[in-house]
């Protein structure tokens, strides 16, 4: 007969992280799962191309004056390349969000997560952020290298005092692109144990609102209601943030109130689906 050897209590050896800094083990993971994969890393690169488009116009227009007038290097260089980067964006939501929380409630592996000292919130911070990340290398990382080069480049900041909101406008609507599709994508997410269903619903959403506004443009002749569309309220902020001319007749209140309610259904949603145990009625 072997032997049994005593197993009793034994003080944890191991390392402690501080309370509330659970979410970044999630971060961390995630992040090495996600760098390793090669359409994502291709995605990424595809992304930053428009910021060498632009690099090489700044170099003309500052090497050859007269090439300004053709390709200005003004306020709206810097909208129109945010507003690009917002398609690089819906793919990267897409492909890094549609699994974070759907993955996990297929294998149920929310109930893991939730029975260990991790609170709800630092998981769905933790998956947020993951995908945060990956928009802020599409958005904002390449908007505000592009700010830079544009003063490197010209070796003056005249550009941005005589227009010093171009930097809090980049800040402001990049921003926007980030943290709205994010929460929204992890509430959908939430919703299904399918990333390709989701990634479907997610394109389903944007698609629709699209096609509606287009639809009511038609029937009432106006722009007031760009609203109907996901992606051009933020289109509606951007300009009101960068002072230019709007291109809508939707006033800035009402995109930033239906943006905000997006953001607080999801939430909601979030609040409700993620749970250590699922509640069957």
């Amino acid at each position: 007969m072997s032997p049994v050897h005593d197993q009793s209590y034994r003080r944890y050896q191991g390392v402690r992280l501080p309370f509330g800094r659970g979410w970044l083990v999630i971060l961390r993971s995630g992040l090495r799962v996600f760098f390793s994969r090669r359409v994502l890393l291709g995605l990424l690169l595809l992304a930053w191309v428009p910021f060498l488009v632009r690099t090489v116009q700044i170099y003309v227009v500052v090497t050859y004056p007269q090439a300004g007038q053709v390709l200005p290097v003004a306020p709206a260089m810097f909208r129109n390349f945010v507003d690009l980067q917002g398609l690089f964006a819906f793919f990267v939501t897409v492909y890094v969000g549609a699994g974070l929380i759907a993955g996990d409630r297929r294998g149920n592996a929310l109930q893991v997560y939730l029975s260990k000292p991790l609170m709800r919130s630092e998981y769905i911070a933790g998956k947020a952020a993951i995908l945060m990340v990956f928009l802020s290398l599409v958005t904002l990382a390449p908007a505000l290298m592009l700010v830079a080069m544009q003063a490197v480049l010209s070796g003056n900041l005249d550009l941005h005092r005589a227009a010093p909101t171009i930097v809090p406008a980049v800040i402001l609507s990049s921003l926007l692109r980030i943290i709205v599709p994010a929460i929204a994508m992890l509430a959908l997410s939430s919703l299904s144990t399918s990333g390709r269903y989701v990634a479907v619903m997610y394109a389903g959403v944007l698609f629709v609102s699209e096609a509606l506004y287009a639809a009511m443009v038609v029937a009432t002749g106006t722009t007031r209601v760009a609203w109907l569309s996901f992606s051009r309220n933020f289109d509606i902020i951007t300009d009101a943030a960068f002072r230019l001319p709007p291109r809508y007749d939707t006033p800035v209140a009402v995109a930033a109130i239906v943006l905000a309610a997006v953001v607080a259904v999801s939430i909601s949603v979030l609040e409700r689906r993620v749970r250590g145990v699922e509640v069957v009625r």
